[in-house]
């Protein structure tokens, strides 16, 4: 009995110990001027993060976002509007960082790739429908004389009089 109690102590403390090793992210401080967060934010949300890439930098938690956002306030504090904002960005890290990037010849597949898949789709499908048409109506034309009609019909009468004996 006191073995068993020994091991619930020791396993509770152990819990206790592991539960105060954990702790939880704080949130970012925001600035204490709410329009100039504002403003990194919007300007945040257009700008992607280079770590994660599916996210934007304002979604982001990796440390280069982190330090991005932080630039964007520096520079914000400094006067530069959101095009420049960008523009820098852009200079430093290439089209990539823009999370909706331009419309441009070298993102044309981007942009217009799913509408013509899309269209490519539309015309198999309506190729496909009208083949299959096609093939029902002579398939209507190829249908039996009255002449075959009669072969099968004995034919079939005599089968099932076979399977009656």
């Amino acid at each position: 009995m006191r073995f068993m109690r020994l091991i619930q102590v020791l396993s509770t403390g152990l819990l206790l110990l592991a539960a105060s090793v954990v702790v939880a992210n704080e949130a970012m401080p925001m600035a204490k001027d709410t329009v100039l967060e504002a403003q990194v934010m919007a300007i945040s949300h257009e700008l992607r993060c280079l770590v994660c890439q599916n996210q934007t930098i304002a979604d982001s938690d990796a440390e280069l976002a982190i330090d991005l956002r932080n630039q964007v306030r520096e520079m914000i504090v400094a006067g530069k509007d959101k095009d420049e904002i960008v523009d820098y960005m852009v200079v430093r890290y290439g089209d990539f960082i823009r999370y909706r990037p331009p419309v441009q010849p070298t993102t044309y597949v981007l942009w217009f790739g799913p509408f013509v898949l899309f269209a490519v789709g539309l015309g198999v499908l309506i190729l496909n429908i009208r083949s299959r048409r096609q093939s029902a109506s002579e398939a209507d034309e190829e249908q039996l004389s009255a002449d075959e009609r009669t072969r099968v019909q004995a034919l079939l009468k005599q089968t099932s009089g076979d399977e009656n004996k």
